[in-house]
């Protein structure tokens, strides 16, 4: 398959949040540690801060919490008094998105970000002004099946009116690699060499050459 001949066709570039527009490690790890505090459970472990990078909320309080179903019902409440948008100044975003977002929106080609964060994402899209860059925002409450079911893939392409061959979806995680995948989407790695396929960047400028001239075609 000529690769540079299939990202030609690219119509609409679908991105991932955590990971990949934002590195959001230092923010997950204190909102859920914070959670701990309050609930009066142990900071998290490695593991556990490695899972709730990737999952819903309600996905990380289960498996953090929910060998103890005192301790699930308590975290469940109490995250409904957290407010998120103390949490969103941990967020750091990623170098040159904005101006590869700039540069994508001049060409017209579609951004949509595909996330299973939940009401927090619109406090992000507010606080860095992120609205005007992308078409489309899907979140885990915009769907009944979150990633990495196909359904907020589906919904993107149903919304922009285009074919799967059309998109590619840019991520970090197992989770974005099994998104893509299920819902029969070219994948291309951020960051993370060990799930990449055919298609890896190091920074987001890498895709402009990767759709343009090939330089960011890295194996």
């Amino acid at each position: 398959m000529d690769i540079q001949k299939e990202i030609r066709k690219l119509k609409c570039v679908i991105y991932d949040c955590d990971g990949v527009l934002f590195d959001s490690f230092e923010a997950n790890t204190k909102l859920y540690n914070d959670l701990c505090a309050l609930v009066g459970r142990v900071p998290l472990k490695k593991e556990e801060m490695q899972y709730v990078h990737t999952h819903t909320v309600f996905e990380a309080i289960h498996f953090i919490f929910g060998k103890e179903d005192d301790l699930e019902k308590k975290a469940l409440e109490s995250i409904k008094q957290v407010d998120l948008r103390n949490y969103i100044v941990y967020l750091k975003m990623e170098p040159h998105l904005l101006e590869a977002l700039g540069k994508l929106k001049e060409k017209e080609i579609f951004r949509a970000i595909n996330t299973n964060r939940t009401t927090s994402m619109k406090h992000i899209m507010e606080r860095f002004n992120l609205w005007p860059y992308f078409d489309k925002v899907v979140t885990a409450l915009d769907v009944k099946n979150p990633k990495p079911h196909p359904e907020s893939i589906e919904k993107i392409m149903y919304a922009l009116h285009l074919r799967k061959e059309e998109a590619v979806f840019v991520g970090d995680s197992d989770v974005d690699k099994e998104t893509a995948e299920s819902s029969g989407v070219r994948f291309i790695a951020y960051k993370n060499r060990e799930i990449a396929n055919d298609l890896y960047i190091e920074d987001h400028l890498d895709l402009l050459s990767l759709i343009w001239d090939g330089k960011g075609l890295q194996k």
